[in-house]
């Protein structure tokens, strides 16, 4: 197996298996800084995991939505040793036809959905955070290698 492919299958068991993964969503506030320089804004979300993404149930009002709005560029890290960056995307309402798909996967995945998710909400949407690059540890060294820097785009691994 390449390393790429190594990093994928540690993300899959990490991450993915249709679980909830709560990460770190770092996005770029919408106030600067007092000198006047973008900063950094960061909140725990919980997300499920898929070929390289990441999905959010999320409100169209809340900060991190209308942050992205702005930048789409995000990062996100997880206790389970990653961090990489990415870009976010709002896929619109929830139960917006094109979603149904991952609204099901919400309901299955998400044990609170159905209860939190205010669905009815035409402002209840899908974040989808495409990881483009960075890096994920594996101390134990599973599949060989105790670091991965992984290119999604380009699908690599070194």
């Amino acid at each position: 197996m390449s390393k790429y492919e190594n990093a994928m299958k540690l993300m899959e068991e990490r991450c993915g298996n249709g679980k909830e993964e709560v990460i770190a969503l770092a996005t770029i506030s919408l106030f600067p800084n007092a000198y006047g320089n973008p900063r950094p804004a960061v909140r725990m979300v919980c997300a499920y995991y898929e070929d390289g993404v990441f999905y959010v149930s999320t409100d169209a009002k809340k900060n991190k939505t209308l942050q992205i709005e702005k930048s789409n560029e995000v990062s996100v890290s997880g206790l389970d040793w990653y961090a990489f960056h990415g870009t976010a995307e709002n896929l619109g309402w929830v139960k917006d036809e094109k979603n149904a798909e991952i609204r099901a996967k919400f309901k299955r995945i998400f044990d609170w959905f159905d209860e939190v998710g205010d669905e009815d909400n035409p402002n209840s949407i899908v974040l989808r955070i495409t990881l483009t690059e960075g890096t994920i540890t594996d101390n134990e060294k599973k599949y060989g290698e105790r670091q991965y820097e992984v290119d999604f785009i380009h699908k690599m691994a070194k």
